[in-house]
């Protein structure tokens, strides 16, 4: 079956269509003229803002008239990601996705659905002429995947609504009613190189197959990280053997749980067969700890072209031992909520090349004073060796209300329609709706969605089953919002 065929049609068929289109954080160039164009084809008021959020007016249908207007929130970018053998330019093509039984899936990249989904499931609604809804405020923001520039920046005075329904959470169970802020941490340093030594044999090593994910979402489920695994490798490894070091290239965006690292290194001709079998030894360490959760974990050595320059042995050693002190996964649970992380940080990308040893990194945190902490923990692993540290993108996170009129509205229709309690819960992700809250105040919010599993990475799917439970549920929730 097509994607465009499943049910409800509106909602998929907005979905092919936005997922023709590059969407990139930071490169919505074409997807805002998609949404203006979508807005003004309908008749309805479309708006671009001075940084690039569109909000699209609908008004209310007959006998809606006196409810609550209703904003109706999901961003327009997507993280690009895509597998080291799948040969695609996100620039340019449009996402090639598949149904597979109860799931929707992409060929070899993340599939968009974090945040397709509520895209194409606000466009549905506004294109809509049998639905019942109370006035509607569309706003589809920018850049939250990188830096949150759209919600950062928007323009209050486009909007009315006092209730906000942001529909990019990941489970479909879940009304989510907080969640973490966070900050970006960058690390540059500039290291000194020599002659690689003569007869050396160079080899080129790979960790790949790994599963990734979500920085935020997934951070607490053990997942391996490919940067530390590899620096893992290159400390051992050094420990026995006398390995020169040419570069490392690990992971990509910092919210995402790196899968993958290439190192070049180069070893004595004497030591060739040392060098293998530690590949070999440390390997099988490796897949014992994680063969319940990497099962697709790969990690090869292979002769390569020997490199002209290696790092100074002095600077390997402080910058390996630097990022084996460096802070990665969970850094404290939450003492309040049972099960919710409280503070994080993700090791997202290390670059060692033509003499500049480069980290970029995400702290996360539903407490402001532990989002600090975490940051001043990682910057000051690296700022010990020299290094410079740069932190930015830092937004807040959002405080639960637990006395929120709309939470009390969405949990009785959950209950009544689906005979069973909602989940009502913080996450640790990174929404959108603690920064709208600043710019809109006395901001009713709540956050929901379908099953979407795997964001952020290849494996990104998105239940078809729970998409269509999750469009009547948003449709009842229309239905029932109080009047003004």
């Amino acid at each position: 079956m097509k994607v465009e065929n499943l049910e409800p049609k509106a909602l998929w068929n907005n979905f092919v269509a936005l997922n023709a289109i590059p969407r990139a954080s930071k490169k919505e160039t074409q997807v805002i003229k998609f949404m203006l164009a979508f807005g003004k084809q309908l008749g309805l008021e479309t708006i671009k803002d001075h940084v690039g959020n569109v909000v699209i007016k609908k008004p209310a249908t007959e006998g809606m008239k006196d409810k609550q207007t209703v904003i109706l929130q999901s961003h327009l970018d997507m993280v690009h990601q895509k597998n080291s053998d799948t040969d695609f330019d996100f620039d340019r093509e449009g996402i090639k996705m598949y149904v597979d039984g109860d799931w929707v899936k992409a060929r070899g990249t993340t599939l968009g659905a974090d945040n397709g989904i509520g895209v194409a499931t606000i466009m549905a609604i506004l294109a809509a002429s049998d639905l019942v809804h109370p006035t509607i405020e569309a706003l589809f923001t920018i850049d939250e995947e990188t830096g949150m520039t759209g919600a950062k920046e928007l323009d209050p005075s486009n909007l009315s609504g006092k209730i906000l329904l942001n529909l990019d959470t990941e489970e479909d169970t879940e009304l989510t009613i907080g969640c973490a802020g966070g900050i970006d941490t960058t690390t540059t340093y500039h290291y000194h190189t020599h002659p690689v030594a003569k007869n050396s044999t160079a080899f080129q090593i790979s960790i790949k197959g790994l599963i990734g994910g979500h920085s935020g979402m997934d951070i607490h489920k053990g997942r391996a990280n490919a940067n530390k695994l590899m620096n893992r490798l290159l400390y051992n490894g050094n420990k026995v053997l006398d390995l020169q070091l040419a570069s490392v290239e690990g992971g990509s965006l910092r919210n995402a749980i790196p899968r993958e690292s290439v190192a070049v290194v180069a070893v004595s001709g004497n030591q060739k067969k040392a060098f293998l079998s530690f590949i070999a030894d440390f390997t099988e360490v490796i897949k014992a700890e994680y063969h319940a959760i990497e099962p697709f974990m790969k990690i090869t050595a292979e002769e390569t072209v020997l490199p002209a320059e290696v790092l100074e042995k002095e600077e390997y050693m402080e910058i390996i031992n630097t990022l084996y002190a460096v802070p990665n996964g969970v850094f404290r649970m939450s003492p309040e909520i049972p099960g919710l992380v409280e503070a994080s940080s993700n090791l997202a990308k290390v670059i060692i090349k033509d003499g500049e040893f480069i980290t970029l990194s995400l702290q996360r945190s539903s407490v402001e004073s532990t989002k600090e902490d975490v940051a001043i923990a990682v910057g000051a692993a690296f700022e010990n060796m020299g290094c410079k540290v740069n932190s930015s993108g830092d937004y807040p996170g959002w405080k639960p209300n637990a006395a929120s009129e709309i939470l009390s509205l969405m949990r009785s229709l959950y209950k009544v329609n689906f005979k069973t309690e909602p989940n009502v819960n913080a996450c640790h992700a990174g929404l959108e709706c603690g920064i709208l809250g600043a710019h809109l105040s006395e901001m009713d919010m709540i956050s929901f969605g379908p099953n979407i599993h795997g964001a952020h990475s290849p494996d990104e799917r998105v239940q078809i089953s729970s998409v269509n439970k999750f469009w009547n549920y948003l449709l009842k929730v229309l239905e029932e919002i109080p009047a003004r």
